[in-house]
């Protein structure tokens, strides 16, 4: 899949977003105030279909985002012990609203998740392989992940779908829980795996513009190339705070305090890249759009 057709080119644009509360829901408004585009944030419940069309009625939008989604708090190893409520959003209320969509002729594009892979034989950690959007997900260790894997598989039968495999999101607010950043800032201990991720300043506007080029099928949507853990920590404290100190521990120490297993892995970005060549290395976006702008430290000659 390519590109669909989406109405007449010369209709403004008007977007109906699902996920208002939510962290990318929120910056995605934000950022559709900053280049001018009608939007309106969704009111209807996803697993309600009667909800979904009334608001789809009511906005007559040109392009539908799905930033809506369970995630678990304070993490994934709540859905563990919710997995009905889990079910309920992730997979039928996703669905539903891509059917929905389908029928109305509308795009959706579908903010997913990359946490459905871990490294294997095929892909080694530090090998610089990474799992093409064609691939099959091998990871089911958290019952998030494996709702997600679910819904990508089904969603592969929606021509209108653009889905984005977001992976351990960081943006340039470091007050954020949600960001990758804040929450290893913040951990006693943390593990030290190179992985794909998504830096939200840079990735949020793209994702509108593959709105605007109409593109559908499955996008890896993280950065060129891996970070690990360690790397970030470094530069938060060269750029933010001098004084800053953690301490690692291995995937079996880790096993111990959390319910669910976490997915590690890199992605291949060609097919993004191909699409927007602009887009940076993981790295280089991260000095960009995150450590930079925040910079407390003095700048060293």
């Amino acid at each position: 899949m390519g590109s669909l057709s989406n109405g007449s080119p010369a209709k403004p644009f008007k977007f109906l977003i699902y996920g208002k509360t939510g962290w990318i829901g929120g910056l995605l408004g934000k950022l559709c105030e900053s280049q001018g585009i009608n939007y309106t944030y969704g009111s209807g419940r996803l697993e309600s279909r009667e909800t979904l069309i009334a608001d789809l009625l009511a906005v007559n939008p040109t392009h539908v985002f799905n930033a809506a989604g369970v995630t678990g708090r304070p993490n994934v190893d709540w859905c563990e012990s919710h997995k009905a409520e889990t079910i309920r959003t992730n997979v039928v209320g996703t669905l539903t609203l891509a059917d929905i969509c389908r029928e109305q002729g509308l795009i959706l594009i579908n903010y997913a998740t990359g946490c459905i892979f871990e490294y294997d034989q095929g892909h080694l950690l530090g090998s610089g392989v990474g799992f093409k959007e064609e691939d099959s997900p091998n990871f089911i260790g958290s019952f998030y992940s494996k709702t997600k894997a679910m819904v990508e598989e089904l969603l592969k039968n929606y021509e209108n779908v653009c889905t984005l495999r977001v992976r351990m999101p960081i943006s340039s607010d470091l007050t954020n829980p949600r960001n990758f950043i804040t929450k290893i800032s913040r951990y006693d201990k943390v593990v030290d795996i190179p992985n794909s991720m998504t830096i939200l300043d840079e990735l949020l506007p793209i994702s509108i513009e593959m709105a605007k080029r109409n593109l559908t099928g499955i996008y890896n949507f993280t950065n060129p190339g891996c970070v690990s853990h360690n790397e970030v920590l470094e530069m938060y404290r060269d750029y933010i705070d001098p004084t800053f100190t953690w301490k690692n521990f291995n995937l079996e120490e880790q096993a111990k305090v959390i319910v669910a297993p976490r997915s590690n892995n890199e992605l291949d970005t060609t097919k993004l890249k191909t699409e927007f060549p602009e887009l940076l290395s993981i790295k280089e976006s991260l000095v960009k759009y995150v450590f930079e702008p925040n910079r407390t430290t003095p700048v060293v000659a």
